[in-house]
């Protein structure tokens, strides 16, 4: 009989579902939905909400595709592993029913509020013992709600991530982990516990929070009236769930020092892994617990991420082309005309406050736009070496904090299905990259199978990772791309 694991990523764009067979690591099936991109609510400007019940949703739905293409039996499948859209906040009430839309990721309201706590509570606290500012991570977002929908918070019996709604729907169990409690701001890593002097500045209760779980472990077992809802035996353990971000970094298997995790979807970031606690004085690259940390042998991702990526790519096909251009027309249209774009370049930050700019509402910016001279195809480039240099500009930051930034691992996905965006970050980064044929899912279910102790440890469950291109930094573009970021920031300069 076959030993099966099935990861779930529940992103902002879309819920993806992977059947992975543990024995040989090879991906038996996968599916993702919805087929377009999952609307993102945005009642009033800077604000970004989801309905929590729609992830859900798509959870069954992907489940049963990817049963019926893998064609799996009872009793074939042996762990469930989670990764999710990070900082977001779902409340519920002691029925467990969902409170309000969650305020996800690139949702900005928050941001005057954590800017207040970071001044109040001193730059020196909130940087030692949180490594980050408060910000417009998950605290603040409640925070925002005690504010301003008091008759919502009164309701609350608990806050989640959205990685914890999920199991909490499959398992019923109300459960987090040491690296979501970090990746919300709710974690002192001086006291290695809660947030308490944070909590009490906020007037937040630490008993709304989830009781913490390892990253990899029993995590509750699937409900059995759940199981029927989606072909699957009850009993099956959920034993992974992390964040987008350090389940990519795992996916690739980025787990010690030095080593270097790329993502380049809706958003785009570069994830290091430390094993100090580093951080950026202006808190605009953040830090983190990443998934395979313990108090004795610690481990910090820290985080560059830019909210302009994917989303950019995809509003310029809605805008230059819509059903008649698909992405890899766009990336040859792109590769037309010069690097550079012959003088234009696109400032990509229209998605919500940039951490990189410390929070600041900067807006999406298109520059040097000649109308005799620029077409559709000076657009397009534009905007692939702009999201780039934006992810330089962050690399530059990370440098500072002291990051060894040489090799760079992605997944061949999104963004880096482009030749262009390929070739552009590996010049003006002047780093290698490496690219595998994994993705979110993949990785939850690899997670999946070492939290259940299928897996002895990394090197057993990244048995089947595939490699499959290695790219290096070209001398001569080198040069060029150094012109196009200095350009970028140069304009940058010039809107901020």
């Amino acid at each position: 009989m076959r030993r099966l694991l099935i990861g779930y990523d529940v992103g902002s764009s879309s819920v993806k579902a992977t059947l992975l067979d543990a024995d040989s690591g090879k991906v038996v099936a996968t599916a993702g939905l919805p087929k377009e991109e999952m609307p993102i609510d945005a009642p009033r400007p800077d604000w970004a909400e989801q309905d929590p019940e729609t992830w859900w949703q798509y959870i069954k739905d992907t489940s049963r595709e990817v049963l019926q293409a893998g064609q799996v039996k009872s009793g074939e499948l042996k762990a469930i592993g989670i990764s999710y859209q990070m900082h977001g906040l779902v409340m519920v009430d002691k029925n467990k029913s969902v409170i309000r839309p969650a305020i996800i990721w690139c949702d900005s309201r928050a941001v005057g509020i954590g800017n207040q706590a970071f001044e109040a509570l001193g730059s020196e606290y909130c940087l030692k013992n949180l490594l980050n500012s408060p910000g417009n991570f998950t605290a603040s977002k409640l925070k925002w709600v005690k504010d301003n929908e008091p008759e919502k918070f009164e309701k609350i019996h608990k806050i989640m991530l959205p990685g914890d709604f999920i199991a909490m729907k499959l398992t019923g169990e109300i459960l987090t982990s040491e690296t979501g409690l970090s990746e919300g701001v709710f974690w002192d890593f001086q006291k290695n516990g809660l947030a308490g002097k944070l909590l009490d500045h906020y007037g937040i209760d630490a008993s709304l929070l989830p009781d913490a779980v390892s990253s990899f472990g029993s995590q509750g077992r699937l409900m059995e009236e759940v199981a029927r809802e989606l072909g699957l035996d009850p009993g099956i353990p959920v034993t992974y769930r992390a964040g987008d971000q350090p389940n990519n970094a795992f996916s690739l298997n980025v787990l010690e020092e030095g080593e270097l995790a790329t993502t380049a979807g809706t958003s785009g970031t570069v994830y290091g892994v430390s094993t100090l606690p580093v951080y950026d004085p202006k808190s605009r690259v953040n830090t983190f617990v990443h998934v395979n940390h313990r108090a004795e042998d610690p481990r910090y991702g820290v985080l560059l991420c830019v909210n302009g990526t994917g989303i950019l790519n995809s509003w310029l096909k809605r805008v230059l082309g819509s059903a008649s251009l698909d992405y890899e027309q766009m990336n040859h249209l792109a590769a037309e005309v010069p690097i550079g774009a012959e003088g234009l370049s696109f400032i990509p930050f229209g998605n919500g406050a940039e951490r990189i700019m410390e929070n600041k509402q900067v807006g999406a910016h298109l520059s040097g736009l000649n109308l005799l001279k620029h077409d559709r195809r000076h657009v397009l480039r534009a905007g692939q070496e702009g999201i780039v240099s934006a992810l330089s500009f962050g690399f530059e930051i990370m440098k500072q904090m002291g990051l060894n930034l040489r090799t760079v691992k992605a997944g061949k996905a999104n963004m880096f299905l482009s030749p262009l965006f390929r070739e552009a970050f590996v010049n003006m980064n002047d780093v290698a990259l490496e690219l595998y044929d994994t993705d979110g899912a993949q990785g939850a279910a690899r997670g999946a199978g070492m939290g259940a102790g299928i897996y002895a440890g990394a090197s057993e469950a990244f048995q089947g990772l595939e490699r499959i291109q290695v790219l290096e930094p070209d001398a001569q573009k080198q040069e060029a791309y150094r012109s196009v970021f200095k350009q970028w920031e140069h304009r940058l300069q010039q809107v901020k």
